[in-house]
């Protein structure tokens, strides 16, 4: 039986921490396309990271795994010397990870309504579903987000029962359209890519926080064709003259 993806890439993350070599036979060495503008381009730059990160007693989960066609996408928490929080992205071409996106950030403590930024569901269920609810999503986020057109919110996001995981916030469609209409500390410009599996949808976003060039990444679960639950990671996106790689976060 063929090893999923999503077994592959645990195994893969999961060796940062023992060390084990063998799984990162998953990656094609020769086609590997790195956008973590941090990491160098290709094996080299991998092994290096993986050498760089063994030495801080790193410990990584896996917390929700999906896949989407040819991509996994995942829901990651890291202990690198600092606890963070991630989404990690791969593109499988003939069976082989291709190419990487990520976007991480600092573990805060749990928001005002006691949630954390990894806690909830983690099982994908409605898998019929997954081209509508893929939709909803991104009109969700090019509508509201994007376009500011924050008065519609209440079309895609459950009015009566919405749960937040963002550290800033708490529940309730009201919190949220407070956050959004806000003093323009949050403002997304491009939606550049959503992924789907079933009941959960990652969108992937440019933006500005905070004044400074960032990328949003946006999970949501969806029930009844809208959205009841959400968990983000928000990364400044460093200037072009402090890349590693030339392919760009997106």
């Amino acid at each position: 039986m063929a090893v999923s993806k999503k077994d592959q890439i645990r195994a893969l993350l999961k060796s940062i921490e023992t060390g084990d070599p063998e799984p990162i036979a998953v990656v094609n060495e020769a086609k590997y396309i790195q956008h973590n503008p941090q990491t160098q381009e290709g094996s080299e730059g991998l092994a290096a990271l993986f050498k760089r990160l063994s030495k801080t007693s790193p410990r990584v989960n896996v917390v929700r795994a999906f896949e989407d066609g040819d991509f996994f996408f995942g829901h990651t928490e890291y202990d690198f010397a600092s606890r963070k929080i991630g989404f990690e992205v791969f593109r499988f071409e003939d069976g082989q990870a291709v190419e990487h996106w990520d976007n991480i950030q600092e573990r805060q403590d749990p928001n005002p309504s006691g949630r954390s930024m990894v806690d909830g569901p983690t099982e994908a269920v409605d898998h019929e579903l997954t081209t509508s609810n893929r939709a909803v999503v991104r009109s969700f986020v090019e509508t509201v987000l994007v376009e500011g057109q924050i008065e519609r919110i209440t079309e895609f996001v459950n009015e009566g029962d919405y749960a937040e995981h963002n550290p800033g916030l708490g529940d309730g469609v009201t919190a949220l359209k407070t956050a959004l209409q806000g003093d323009g500390q949050i403002d997304y410009n491009q939606v550049h890519r959503v992924l789907a599996e079933g009941n959960f949808v990652l969108s992937l976003s440019e933006g500005r926080s905070k004044g400074m060039h960032s990328a949003f990444y946006d999970l949501f679960r969806i029930e009844g064709g809208k959205i009841v639950e959400h968990w983000d990671t928000t990364e400044k996106i460093a200037p072009p003259e402090m890349w590693k790689n030339n392919n760009g976060k997106f």
